[in-house]
């Protein structure tokens, strides 16, 4: 009797982003965690996740850059500059919004 063999695939989120509601949901669990571990990686991976979920290529047509360094920027390894990040927020719908942090 031989054993079965079970094989891994890499869990990626750019394949669970289907819906308007899918990106949305993860901005706002993504953001709360990032704020929770004071860590803005979480935020920047998730902005990477979301534009490849939506075709890095048409992305970056429409922003006018070249789509090898729009991967590499939005890798977890990047460093986008905080114009990247606004200009693919608003391609993908979204813009940042900066509040006033409420006394503790």
């Amino acid at each position: 009797m031989g054993e079965e063999k079970i094989t891994f695939t890499e869990w990626n989120l750019a394949d669970q982003i289907e819906t308007k509601e899918d990106v949305a949901g993860t901005f706002e669990a993504v953001i709360e965690l990032a704020i929770q571990e004071n860590d803005p990686e979480y935020l920047l991976k998730a902005i990477g996740d979301i534009a490849r979920s939506k075709g890095m290529a048409q992305l970056a047509r429409d922003l006018n850059l070249d789509r090898a360094g729009l991967y590499k920027s939005l890798s977890p390894e990047g460093n986008p500059s905080f114009f990247t990040v606004i200009k693919v927020l608003d391609n993908l719908g979204y813009s940042i919004s900066i509040q006033q942090k409420r006394a503790s």
